[in-house]
């Protein structure tokens, strides 16, 4: 408000200023003229009888009097134009200051400064009419990812893009803005007992920004989170400002359930709102107190009945939560940023628990879609492996099919790097449906992992069983050996008995356990190379809560 109050206070003094100085010019043309008709009548009768032969020429004073007020009354004409061209001129510049003070530069949209203001304008105006206003905040899922991989001018056509498919859905008495990087809100009135209206149209954004968007050669897509509420919501009238937090947590909301959707604020969400914001700073806490530790859930020959190895699953060891499950922490964590220094610094730990293990026994890590975003991630896992002094034989990295669908040339040039090292890479949660036979062939990786979705229902399920049938002879087929998760009971292991030999893991061997419960068991089974030395714990970025 500071800024604003001086900027039209120097606004008004200069008009003042400029009033004055018309004024002054006018008075003293006015007064130049009333002098030219009070002395010009005489002067120029006395000159033109002069002229004439007729009597004597005009005195040397009215005469003199006469030309000055001739150059005060051009002067001042002149000069009451040059000012007037210097009012229009500034008034211009004014108006270009508010347009861009304004207006989104690069789409053409309202900006957030603008929008509140504008907001408030039109709930009091259709307030006059009976209705009621709509606020809809949308924010572009994956945006940064188009940046990321595309490049801002790509980032850039993508909003110029949206935000005309925006604008051509919204009826003729709606505002659009811009709100931050890739936010937009719509506001429009609407009858108060007619909210399907808001809802068709937020289908109707969701649908069009969801169209492919032509960039170069490339085909750019994204989608639509969308957060919606009103101006009389919770029995009240609300602001711009309140209207504004209220539409971005129900956007907050489509985001956390699948995105690509709208839901309207309810007041339940700013509770769950405010619980996220205090896991992200118990998290960034976390990771500067060392909270987050490795467990490791056993791997078993199913022919063999040996164990053969571990995978490390990420626990949080909260001060406030207690032990909290890597499918509440770990999208949190790839949201904020965190997820590489996360899942490296539990990598670390793992390899110095995996150090004293039997050489025979291997550690495999899940590793987050957004890791493999970075081009230098197969150079960090080297470089984290070589400070540990681990055999690359021993560590298998966890990728899942969802990676695939992101960047596949990074992903192969990623999985190509690690394999050289001698680190193995097997295609995490097979089956859900994002890879296709192509990739898999295309794709030099060592394992599949069948999804536990598909073995935890397999008693009983005949399109379960199908499925892992399949899959189990496809891994053959391509000469792949399968893992398979899940396991958690004797039903299950009898099942999948029938369709092949695989590695398991699952319940059905015991729950994950931290790095000095595993070590105290491995010593009963003779499986380690020194004494247990006490460690912490657990992993990888992986979405799945074992225990």
């Amino acid at each position: 408000m500071g800024p604003q109050t001086g900027g039209h206070q120097i606004d008004r003094t200069a008009e003042q200023s400029s009033a004055s100085r018309d004024l002054l010019t006018l008075g003293t043309v006015f007064a130049a003229l009333m002098l030219f008709i009070s002395t010009g009548g005489t002067v120029l009768s006395r000159t033109i009888a002069s002229i004439t032969g007729h009597g004597l020429g005009p005195d040397n004073l009215p005469a003199t009097a006469l030309l000055l007020n001739i150059a005060l009354i051009v002067f001042g004409w002149r000069r009451y134009r040059d000012l007037m061209s210097e009012v229009r001129e500034r008034r211009g510049s004014e108006a270009q200051a508010r347009l861009l003070a304004e207006t989104d530069p690069l789409t053409g949209c309202l900006n957030r400064r603008s929008i509140g203001p504008a907001t408030d304008q039109l709930i009091a105006e259709a307030a006059t009419r009976g209705e009621v206003v709509a606020f809809l905040m949308l924010d572009l899922d994956n945006f940064k990812q188009v940046n990321d991989v595309h490049g801002h001018a790509a980032g850039d056509r993508l909003l110029n893009e949206s935000a005309r498919r925006i604008a051509a859905a919204l009826p003729g008495d709606a505002l659009l803005a811009r709100i931050g990087g890739d936010e937009f809100a719509c506001v429009l009135p609407f009858a108060p007992a007619r909210p399907d209206v808001v809802d068709r149209l937020a289908e109707q954004l969701i649908a069009a920004v969801a169209e492919p968007v032509t960039f170069d050669d490339l085909s750019l897509e994204t989608t639509i989170s969308a957060g919606v509420t009103r101006s009389d919501a919770n029995g009240g009238k609300q602001s711009a400002q309140t209207l504004m937090h209220m539409a971005d947590i129900a956007m907050y909301h489509a985001k956390k359930h699948g995105r690509n959707r709208h839901f309207w604020f309810e007041p339940a969400m700013e509770s769950e709102l405010r619980f996220r914001s205090e896991l992200e700073t118990g998290i960034r806490r976390g990771l500067h107190h060392d909270e987050f530790v490795p467990y490791y859930e056993k791997q078993i020959d199913l022919a063999t009945g040996e164990l053969v190895g571990f995978e490390m699953l990420a626990r949080w060891h909260s001060p406030t939560l207690g032990t909290v499950n890597p499918d509440l922490f770990i999208p949190i964590a790839e949201e904020i940023g965190v997820i590489a220094q996360l899942s490296e610094g539990l990598i670390r730990k793992a390899l110095i628990d995996a150090r004293a293990w039997a050489p025979r026994l291997t550690l495999s890590v899940n590793i987050s879609p957004v890791q493999l975003r970075d081009p230098w991630f197969a150079q960090k896992i080297l470089k984290i492996l070589v400070e540990a002094n681990f055999p690359p034989s021993r560590f298998e990295i966890e990728v899942t099919e969802s990676c695939l669908h992101e960047n596949i040339g990074l992903v192969r040039s990623l999985i190509t790097s690690l394999k050289n090292q001698g680190i193995r890479v097997s295609l995490d949660d097979f089956g859900t449906g994002y890879s296709s036979l192509s990739q898999l062939r295309s794709l030099p990786f060592d394992r599949i992992k069948i999804d536990r979705s598909f073995v935890t229902s397999l008693p009983g399920n005949k399109e379960s069983a199908t499925i892992v049938q399949s899959i189990a002879a496809l891994g053959e087929g391509l000469g792949l050996p399968i893992t398979v998760e899940g396991v958690e009971n004797e039903a299950v292991l009898r099942e999948l008995e029938q369709f092949g030999k695989f590695k398991v893991q699952g319940y059905l061997y015991g729950h994950p356990e931290p790095g000095d419960r595993t070590a105290a068991e491995l010593g009963q089974l003779n499986l380690l190379l020194e004494p247990q030395v006490p460690t912490t714990s657990v992993v990888s970025g992986k979405r799945k809560a074992a225990g």
